[in-house]
């Protein structure tokens, strides 16, 4: 990948900033934090605003990662999001970091030849309702999120790292056995892009990088260090279901996530809400509640609206009693929709545990079998 945005796509990003304001050299240094230092410091200082904002976009444009795993563009692009208030301006820089944070993910186009991908309006019937949630789901919550790790995933190419860049991909992984951690596919894949123009990695390389990928779990603030886990294999994986399985090295001392037993399904006028605990960009847990409401499921996917931002691949979908219904894939910003009377700003897709569940039985019996026991113990 040679770089993120077109010649044309940042000349609008520079007149987007310049609009508001963002070359102002006392803004700079706001647009910059998160961003590693010593990168910074080998960026071009040009006299003239204009210009030096001009080469900062393009020198991050053709970073693909850092040492660290994270990408400098998508961090300048929501730093500039958080000091724009005009709305055209900041509805460019928004589209354009769902653009940037899916490619840098490798996340598949979740809207591509999706029902309902030329969603305009969707209204529910129930407007106001009790949205109050007993007491102890914060504490089902805690220790759900116990289950959950920031996964990094090296680059592996013709059975060797990839240098001299090949910097680690970020997702979210979670327990769906003792020592069994789940993510996607495209984040095990540990490949940028999107849609025809996301490579794929070959079998050989995709078990290396499943091999070197880490997992930290309780990585809720980065004021406090935790081990990583490492992997010994990887078990099971679907590129079309967008699922991966590894194991681990060593046996984590936490419990793994149960499973909904049935798949979501969502009868006209009922009002669903998930839950996702989940590691966005590679960054410390977070997790988003009670706004994520379904408004489609099927089969195979699970479709919701959330305000939360790209970038957790992986992570657990939960229903409000704490079981997996479903594995995040995908994140897809949409502008224009109204959900219960409200605007909302991203529709994601998971896949539904079922379907996944029904596929490891089909075609890796003995890790179903493991995962099975794991639910009944």
């Amino acid at each position: 990948m040679n770089s993120y945005l077109t010649a044309h796509e940042i000349l609008q990003v520079r007149d987007a900033a310049l609009e508001t304001g963002l070359a102002d050299p006392m803004v700079r240094p706001l647009l910059f934090d998160g961003i590693m230092p010593k990168y910074r410091g080998t960026l071009p200082m040009l006299p003239a605003p204009g210009r030096q904002l001009h080469s900062d976009l393009n020198e991050m444009n053709r970073v693909e990662r850092l040492v660290d795993g994270s990408v400098p563009l998508e961090i300048w692009l929501r730093n500039a999001i958080a000091q724009t208030t005009e709305a055209e301006p900041l509805a460019l820089l928004q589209r354009t970091l769902d653009d940037v944070a899916r490619s840098a993910g490798g996340e598949p186009d979740i809207m591509a030849g999706m029902p309902g991908s030329d969603i305009r309006e969707i209204k529910e019937e129930i407007v106001h309702r009790d949205d109050t949630v007993p007491f102890d789901f914060l504490r089902g919550g805690d220790l759900a999120g116990t289950a959950v790790a920031r996964i990094k995933v090296p680059p592996y190419q013709g059975g060797a790292p990839v240098q001299p860049n090949g910097f680690p991909h970020s997702g979210t992984g979670w327990l769906i056995a003792p020592d069994l951690l789940i993510t996607n596919h495209h984040v095990v894949n540990a490949r940028s892009g999107t849609g025809a123009g996301r490579p794929r990695a070959d079998t050989e390389d995709l078990r290396l990088q499943a091999q070197h990928a880490r997992a930290r779990f309780d990585y809720d603030t980065d004021d406090v260090e935790t081990e990583e886990a490492t992997v010994s294999e990887l078990v099971a994986t679907d590129p079309e279901l967008d699922y991966a399985i590894v194991r681990l090295t060593a046996e984590p001392s936490r419990p793994s996530l149960k499973l909904a037993r049935e798949p979501l399904a969502l009868a006209k006028g009922d009002v669903v809400a998930v839950n996702i605990i989940q590691h966005p960009g590679g960054a410390p847990k977070r997790v988003a509640l009670r706004n994520n409401l379904v408004y489609a499921a099927d089969g195979s996917d699970v479709r919701y609206f959330t305000d939360t931002r790209g970038g957790s691949s992986g992570s657990p979908v939960f229903t409000d009693d704490w079981k997996v219904v479903a594995l995040h894939r995908g994140t897809r910003r949409v502008e224009d929709v109204m959900f219960q009377g409200r605007t909302t700003a991203f529709v994601n897709v998971g896949t539904q545990m079922d379907i996944i569940m029904r596929h490891l039985k089909s075609n890796s019996p003995g890790i179903h079998a493991e995962i099975e026991k794991a639910q009944h113990d």
